[in-house]
């Protein structure tokens, strides 16, 4: 009976976690799945997996600042069972027993030290995270005769959420293990098809020498794509990778490279040192500070992993960049063949839709009187208001290119999320921060993520992480936030509101009156993500509110439609209001129109302040 209602329960849980939007749960069912490459490869396998995958393991660092030990080696030693399985007509494990015969190849995969990073001050529940996985498969035939061997790698990115639990310290990492795990199984799975499948020109029975021209083609970028087969006679292995900023494998002027180099000794003696070499464009390679690096001695069994690292110039010429890495003897024992990097290379500029990846800051002069100060509250102390995922996170951003590109120097910024966004905390920026720092030719933007409130007397207020929808004096009056902006002595002041808009009053109560964003005079400026009451849409995909999310994509420089690289407050509106609309339709089957008071005059000089100077402007205003 117990069994029974506790499956009960189970089942009526299920939806009402759903309905929640708990992303922790949602993300277990959309990770990636390894493919369906074909057939079986018609060969008994024996998969030889090193304790340096089934024990590898690293640390981090959790919410609450403790030390957290992460396990990674089960999940990708399933995974890559899972993959032989789908790759192979038969695969024998060690310890194993059954008829599978004798093994037609040996497959030896190792792994090398794991790379996890995290950063918890990022965002209070929502940190960047990044996980690499590097890997060696070696194959070899029923003589014992090398066929080749394969580099294998995987990073993956995702900004990790905490556990919901009370203290909420420690973050769910599982979901990206296994993504990361699944594109390391699915390059095994290719490579071992490429190298091993009849159907290929590399068989088990004549080995290839290197990698055919097709075959090259069809490596991603960043990839080896030749020669990735090590010189029979040498003891050494490597593999060498190719790692920019955003992990897009273009080359971007003003980003910050690496070519990372792991070198393994496979053989039964120590390696005296050995020297790597880096080559490339002149242009490109005259920016590492080296361009040779000594391995020093290598034990039997040991690895050694070396990084070349630059900052590429802001101004670029578009090309295709070939780098080659080579290994050097100075005792002339033999050494493997040297590997090939491939990458495309473009100016800095907007060539891409994720607006986390701020753009290089503007050159010049900073804006030492002009302020902002920054909202965003996701959760609040009181468990019944509604939360909004990525009001901090937009919050931050906004600060952040208003620094990049808009001059402001860090100390005229104040930024307050989540627990800093108290009703005193609002209140002291807005009283004492500002007034004492303002002068007549200064700009003040105050930009609030979050939720307000209209009472059934008309009254707005701001909602602050200590907010109570039943208790006015701990929520923050619209009308006092407008009398104090329009007490501050500055040239010009704009209020950006984004998220929902509650009605507190009785259920049967059929007329609330609807917000009043307007000031007592033109000064004031209010640029407002939707109209009337309910929610600003939200976008999971782009991790932003879809209001700020174009919003940033107008200061970046996609509102500058007469490319004389400034960005005015009358172009993030006619930006925003020709954006939001369109995707609130297309994406999400719903409607949401922003909107400007005082409504807007021709001609306005207000409208004409700038907000931002992008360093580069886009070509184009085609993206959606």
């Amino acid at each position: 009976m117990k069994t029974h209602r506790a499956l009960i329960f189970g089942m009526l849980l299920i939806p009402v976690l759903a309905s929640t939007g708990c992303e922790s749960i949602k993300s277990r069912f959309s990770r990636q799945t390894l493919p369906d490459l074909g057939s079986p490869v018609p060969l008994t396998v024996y998969l030889d997996v090193d304790p340096s995958i089934s024990s590898a393991k690293t640390e981090y660092i959790d919410g609450c600042g403790r030390l957290r030990p992460f396990s990674i080696g089960p999940t990708v030693e399933d995974m890559l069972i899972q993959a032989a399985h789908q790759t192979f007509r038969a695969v024998v494990l060690p310890g194993s027993h059954g008829s599978a015969g004798k093994p037609d190849v040996t497959v030896r995969i190792r792994l090398l030290d794991p790379r996890f990073k995290i950063r918890p001050d990022a965002l209070y529940d929502r940190a960047p995270a990044e996980l690499s996985l590097d890997a060696l498969a070696e194959f070899v035939d029923a003589s014992g005769a090398p066929l080749g061997e394969r580099p294998l790698q995987s990073t993956r990115k995702e900004r990790l959420q905490l556990e919901l639990t009370q203290q909420r310290c420690d973050y769910i990492v599982d979901p990206l293990l296994q993504d990361a795990s699944t594109v390391l199984a699915t390059q095994f799975m290719q490579e071992a098809r490429v190298l091993l499948d009849p159907t290929h020109a590399a068989t088990v029975a004549a080995p290839p020498a290197s990698v055919s021209p097709t075959e090259s083609s069809q490596k991603p970028a960043g990839i080896v794509p030749a020669n990735a087969t090590t010189t029979m006679a040498s003891p050494l292995s490597f593999k060498a990778t190719l790692l920019d900023e955003n992990s897009n494998v273009i080359l971007e002027g003003g980003e910050r490279i690496r070519v990372r180099v792991d070198i393994v000794n496979t053989g039964s003696q120590a390696v005296q040192p050995v020297t790597v070499h880096l080559a490339g464009p002149p242009a490109l390679i005259a920016q590492f500070p080296a361009t040779k690096l000594s391995t020093g001695t290598i034990e039997t069994g040991g690895s050694k992993s070396l990084e070349f690292i630059a900052t590429l110039p802001q101004s670029l010429n578009p090309q295709q960049a070939e780098f080659q890495v080579s290994l050097a003897s100075g005792t002339g024992q033999a050494v493997p063949v040297p590997q090939t990097l491939l990458a495309s290379v473009r100016p800095t500029g907007i060539t891409t839709d994720d607006v986390d990846q701020v753009p290089t800051p503007t050159a010049g002069g900073q804006r030492s009187d002009d302020y902002l100060l920054s909202i965003g509250i996701s959760g609040y102390r009181e468990q019944q208001i509604g939360a909004r995922k990525y009001a901090a996170l937009d919050a931050e951003m906004v600060a952040t290119y208003l620094q990049a590109l808009g001059g402001l120097p860090k100390n005229n910024v104040r930024l307050l999320q989540d627990r800093s966004a108290l009703r005193p905390d609002i209140e002291e920026a807005l009283l004492d921060w500002l007034p004492s720092k303002l002068t007549q030719d200064s700009l003040v933007t105050v930009y609030f993520a979050g939720q307000a409130v209209v009472s059934p007397t008309g009254n707005t207020f701001l909602i602050p992480y200590d907010g109570s929808l039943g208790s006015t004096s701990r929520l923050y009056p619209l009308k006092d936030l407008e009398a104090a902006l329009e007490r501050l002595k500055a040239k010009q002041v704009l209020f950006v509101f984004d998220g929902t808009v509650l009605k507190n009053g009785s259920a049967g109560q059929s007329k609330v009156a609807v917000p009043k964003w307007t000031g007592m005079s033109g000064k004031v400026r209010h640029l407002i993500g939707a109209t009337g009451f309910g929610k600003s849409l939200e976008s999971d995909t782009l991790r932003h509110g879809l209001f700020t999310y174009y919003l940033l994509r107008g200061l970046r420089g996609e509102a500058d439609l007469n490319r004389n690289g400034e960005v005015t407050i009358g172009e993030v509106t006619d930006y925003v209001n020709r954006k939001v609309p369109t995707a609130a339709r297309n994406t999400f089957k719903q409607e949401q129109q922003p909107q400007v008071f005082p409504v807007l005059q021709t001609p306005d000089k207000g409208m004409d302040v700038v907000l931002t100077r992008p360093s580069t402007i886009p070509a184009t205003d085609n993206k959606p």
